[in-house]
């Protein structure tokens, strides 16, 4: 018998455990060990039914993530959940935690099935790339029906016991939380009551009334909007479909293996895969050991009541967490309130909240007009404009007002943090919590360490992040940090395209094209177009020669984008569709013609290239300079700040699969012919190219 499963009669139920910590998922000794408890009870004449229940905080939580990418070890899932519906007793499933991807397949591979309140399922290998590849796709639609199915299936999400109970999935969701408890009573009733063995793969009531049904085509329209350039969710309903037009359970299990066999041979399942480690691996930072101690983040400060200062402290109010907002009027801290609340309000409006929930988040808000009501704060974060004088007159003030062991952290999304640190007597406690816009939404925390930053300030950066559900990054201080540094390099490229002869709406297409949720040009409307003037503004002041832009004269004129319905596109009200505007192409034309700029076609080939080739070459220089530790780091940078599609794997990870070599002959051309600082080979790509090496290779 496995050291991970056993089996041991109770009465006249066999009980098959699972014992594989942390989360009991489907290695390889886990499945034959299962394969092995259902042979036993199976040859056990006492037991009349068998029990399958898990040890620990959670059923079957999914595959074993130790053995992605390695040869298979058989038996396969698809024959251990075939085995257990095989089995001429009846089987209940036991479900506590969570049954996710091939926990859940195992489970509708048992004959009934029975939940504590709390547990959750789900089929969420959407999310890698993948399809249910244990008969998920097939199983599940005679059980819930078709549209729940598609549902289930092309989201990944999960779905709570009494919910998963009214779907069909679960036959009872029982009354306590001893699941063990909960499934000895529902096998014994099984026993009692004679109940068959009910196996899932035979039951085509659902088929039958549904065959023919429009909704698998409808579903494949939405999801081009939904899911655009997503091959899994397409795949998911063709394999679900398979089960309404195979001419056998077995058939639709073959074609089932076929579609996920696609899935498994593509780059967007690479580039999941590779986005779902790095996620996993950018908590760990580099020369930052494991046991370092971190302060309690009990109460926060936060200056700044506009958009991003509301919706940082929103952050912890959500966790659970006391913020005080400062403003410099009373006005502005109203209104700034008063945004919050119609969030959590609109929030509510959609389920996602109560309207309990909403006076508990409001109430952990209160507002100041002064520092003095941060001496208790344990972290206090400035959101204000992108000034350094005012910033370094605001860490003064905060260093006088703040207790000794109060952190001070800057949203800066570009300035640099050991400059601002100076201005306080304490660097040490001075980091960078760079949120990205809306900050109550966007996951990606960029923690700037700065030089004298210490450890303990970087860990209790790390864990915050965690605990108000963000995914943390650490980088190093320089202009820009890593998300905007390339960002810009991106933005100056996308400018200069235009001023060559591409229109604002040609690049923004092609971005959107490659997968970026929006273009540059629509992102800034977005983001608000004073952003960037006030950063161009303040390097002009700082000596730098910035070239001109005739974005500058569309801040001047007062079209800032979104928040003023008119910047690089026009908006109408209630309705964020950017639309063409001819005034700003005669803005454009105006400004080529000041320049001395001949307009010329440019193709959409070039667009791509110089738009993705200027981040790479940037990543890779960042990477030569330490910023980033990883190229992981930036690639999860990108994916959760910026929108680059996960399926992608983000631009590092992109570029190792296009080639390194293709890239550094493109950029190599760009400088010869377009010029620029930007377009300098990083000595890391030229040397990781001329040795056959990629990013991934840089530790």
């Amino acid at each position: 018998m496995s050291e991970v499963v056993s089996y041991q009669r109770e009465g006249a139920v066999g009980v098959i455990s699972v014992n594989y910590p942390p989360v009991n998922a489907l290695g390889h000794a886990v499945r034959s060990g299962l394969a092995e408890a259902l042979k036993q009870g199976e040859a056990d004449a006492e037991a009349r039914a068998m029990l399958l229940v898990c040890e620990g905080r959670t059923f079957i939580a999914g595959a074993d993530i130790r053995e992605f990418g390695k040869p298979l070890q058989e038996p396969g899932l698809a024959e251990v959940v075939q085995l257990i519906e095989d089995t001429s007793k009846p089987v209940v499933a036991a479900i506590h935690g969570t049954a996710l991807g091939g926990g859940l397949e195992v489970a509708l591979g048992c004959h009934y099935r029975v939940a504590v309140a709390s547990a959750r399922v789900g089929l969420p290998e959407v999310k890698l790339g993948l399809l249910p590849g244990a008969g998920g796709t097939q199983r599940l639609p005679r059980l819930t029906g078709a549209e729940v199915a598609i549902q289930m299936i092309t989201t990944g999400d999960f779905v709570g016991a009494a919910d998963a109970h009214s779907k069909g999935i679960i036959d009872e969701v029982a009354e306590n939380d001893d699941v063990k408890a909960a499934g000895m009573a529902f096998a014994h009733k099984v026993v009692d009551q004679g109940l068959p063995v009910r196996r899932v793969s035979e039951l085509n009531e659902k088929l039958d009334a549904e065959r023919g049904s429009a909704i698998f085509d409808q579903s494949r329209e939405a999801l081009k909007k939904k899911a655009r350039g997503l091959l899994a969710p397409i795949n998911c309903v063709a394999a679900i479909e398979a089960a309404y037009t195979a001419d056998s359970f077995a058939a639709g299990m073959k074609r089932e293996r076929e579609l996920f066999a696609e899935l498994m041979d593509s780059d967007q399942r690479a580039g999941l895969i590779h986005a779902f480690f790095a996620e996993r691996e950018v908590s760990k930072v580099k020369g930052l050991a494991k046991d370092t101690p971190t302060r309690e983040i009990r109460r926060v400060g936060v200056i700044g009541a506009g958009t991003m200062g509301g919706g940082i402290a929103m952050n912890f109010a959500n966790a659970g967490i006391p913020v005080t907002i400062a403003e410099v009027k009373q006005e502005a801290l109203d209104k700034g309130l008063a945004v919050i609340r119609k969030n959590y309000e609109s929030t509510a409006k959609k389920g996602r909240i109560t309207a309990a929930q909403v006076e508990e988040r409001m109430g952990l808000i209160s507002s100041t007009l002064t520092y003095d009501d941060f001496s208790d704060a344990d972290l206090v974060i400035e959101a204000v404009f992108e000034s350094m004088d005012l910033k370094k007159k605001i860490f003064s003030q905060l260093d006088q007002a703040c207790k000794p062991g109060a952190i001070l952290a800057s949203n800066t999304s570009t300035l640099s943090i050991d400059e601002i640190a100076t201005s306080t007597q304490r660097p040490d406690d001075v980091i960078g919590l760079h949120f990205f816009s809306p900050a109550n939404v966007m996951k990606l925390l960029e923690i700037v360490r700065g030089e004298k930053t210490s450890d303990e300030v970087k860990a209790t950066a790390m864990k915050l992040a965690k605990q108000i559900n963000k995914v943390g990054v650490m980088v190093g201080n320089c202009y820009g940090f890593v998300g905007n540094r390339m960002l810009h390099k991106r933005g100056t490229e996308a400018m200069a395209l235009v001023n060559e002869g591409a229109s604002p709406q040609q690049v923004d297409k092609v971005l959107t094209d490659f997968g970026f949720p929006m273009g540059q040009f629509a992102m800034s409307d977005l983001a608000g177009i004073d952003i960037g003037y006030s950063i161009r503004e303040e390097r002009r002041k700082a000596g730098e020669e910035v070239p001109p832009s005739w974005m500058d004269k569309l801040a001047e004129k007062g079209r800032l984008g979104q928040k003023t319905m008119a910047g690089t596109y026009k908006y109408e009200e209630g309705n964020r569709k950017p639309i063409p505007d001819p005034e700003v192409d005669q803005i454009i034309a105006e400004f080529r013609k000041e320049q001395g700029i001949a307009s010329r076609e440019i193709s959409e080939q070039e667009i791509l290239e110089r738009c993705l080739y200027v981040m790479v070459n940037e990543g890779a220089k960042i990477l030569e300079e330490g910023i980033a530790d990883r190229s992981l780091d930036i690639d999860i940078t990108w994916i959760y700040g910026y929108g680059f599609p996960a399926y992608r794997g983000g631009p590092m990870f992109w570029a190792d699969q296009t080639g390194l070599d293709t890239i550094l002959t493109q950029v190599k051309h760009f400088h010869g012919t377009v010029g620029g600082e930007q377009w300098k080979p990083s000595a890391l790509l030229e040397k990781l190219a001329a040795d056959g090496r990629d990013f991934a290779s840089v530790k």
